[in-house]
Parts: structure tokens; C-alpha cells; sequence
């Protein structure tokens, strides 16, 4: 029972702090009236994406919590967590995709680093990384898209 819970505030954190901080946080006409890449997906897709990502972070979160409160691999989980939800307001409500940028290159290291570390001691959560890992690659590219074309 005691696991089940901890998975369960895992979740419940990391879903309903992305979700509040995604609604608080909204593309607004300043974002609209950027210059973007033919590659930039269309709105809609970012909050189903997000959430399923928040979902196997937070079990990967949980997983490792549950493995070792304090090692290094949680230390990470919890500085991308950190960078992540920082993302979103520095780019969106402070207007700085260059913010933006200096903040998501550190957060894809830790990313892949989690990945790495993880790699060897739990391979679920190793590969609940590995889509986020990849998002995160594709949204630094946007990121930096966005920031060469304005």
C-alpha cells in the first residue's frame, strides 16, 4: 500500500503542477506573433504530450524514490523537474525564448544524465526517460529555431 502511494503523489504532484503551470503560462499573441519553423507542431499537441510525459516522470520519479530518497539519480530527477516547470514562464510570461534557451540546455543534460545513471539500476525508469528525452531534444531545436528567427 505504502508504494502505491507514493506513486500516486508522484503523479498527482507532477500532473497537476505541469497542468496548473501550463494553464498559467498560455502562448499568448506576443508568442503568436513570432516567426517560427515549418517544423513547429500545432498548439493542441502540447498538452496530451505533456501530460503523458508527466505521467511516466513522475513514475520514474517514484521509482527512484522508492529506491533511494537521496542518491544522485534523484537529485536529477529533481533538477530537470525544477528546470521543466521554470521553462514555461521564463519562455512564455517573461517573453524570453533566449531565457528560455539557457534553461533547457541544462535541463537535457539532466535529462540524459538521469538516463545514463539509470541505465544500469532501473532500466523501466531509464526507458520512461527515454521519450522525454527525445521531446526535450526536439523542443531545444524549436527553442533555438525560434530565437534565430527573431
Amino acid at each position: 500500500m505504502k508504494k502505491a502511494l507514493v506513486y500516486l503523489v508522484f503523479i498527482l504532484a507532477v500532473v497537476t503542477i505541469g497542468a496548473l503551470i501550463g494553464m498559467n503560462n498560455v502562448p499568448g499573441e506576443w508568442y503568436q506573433s513570432l516567426n517560427k519553423p515549418f517544423f513547429n507542431p500545432p498548439n493542441w499537441i502540447f498538452g496530451p504530450v505533456w501530460t503523458a510525459l508527466y505521467i511516466m516522470i513522475a513514475i520514474a520519479g517514484a521509482r527512484t524514490w522508492l529506491q533511494s530518497r537521496m542518491g544522485g539519480r534523484m537529485q536529477l530527477w529533481g533538477s530537470q523537474m525544477l528546470l521543466n516547470f521554470m521553462w514555461s514562464p521564463i519562455f512564455f510570461t517573461m517573453e524570453s525564448p533566449v531565457g528560455a534557451l539557457i534553461l533547457i540546455v541544462p535541463m537535457l543534460i539532466c535529462v540524459i544524465a538521469f538516463i545514463i545513471m539509470t541505465s544500469t539500476r532501473d532500466r523501466i525508469s531509464m526507458w520512461l526517460f527515454v521519450p522525454y528525452a527525445a521531446w526535450v531534444s526536439f523542443a531545444t531545436l524549436l527553442n533555438a529555431s525560434i530565437v534565430y528567427l527573431n
